[in-house]
């Protein structure tokens, strides 16, 4: 279960899959578009609020185990990951989930352990090459 209620007062607190960094993110609903806001140390990123939505619905119909692919912005993805999904021109909001230019990449990292603290996937936890999967 997530720590936190998501809020901007009351964050989820979370950890990326390797264990090795730990964030916040909480719903900006006010926004426009309404967003994820995700904390990172002295760093801020921002996703589409829908994207809790659109990538469990994407990892369901993939039906199987995905790989993250987390990258930064400028780095390419490798397709079928999260990370592509979260670039793709096919997907929900065509294109970037990320709002934030310079900062929109890096959705294969920090979403899913929102997902998994949602209690909507399963997410390996290995130092790389991270996976996750719908509940």
């Amino acid at each position: 279960m997530a720590e936190g209620a998501g809020t901007k007062d009351d964050p989820w607190l979370l950890t990326t899959a390797p264990g090795s960094s730990h964030y916040s993110m909480y719903r900006d609903e006010e926004a426009d578009p309404p967003a994820l806001v995700c904390q990172v140390g002295s760093t801020t990123l921002k996703y589409h609020l829908q994207a809790i939505d659109d990538l469990h619905a994407w990892l369901v119909a993939q039906g199987d185990w995905v790989d993250l692919g987390a990258a930064d912005e400028k780095k390419p993805t490798v397709d079928g990951t999260v990370e592509a999904f979260g670039r793709a021109a096919d997907n929900p909001v065509g294109g970037w989930y990320g709002l934030r230019n310079g900062y929109r990449g890096r959705f294969g990292m920090y979403l899913p352990p929102l997902l998994e603290a949602l209690g909507l996937v399963e997410l390996t936890h290995d130092p790389r090459n991270n996976k996750v999967r719908a509940r």
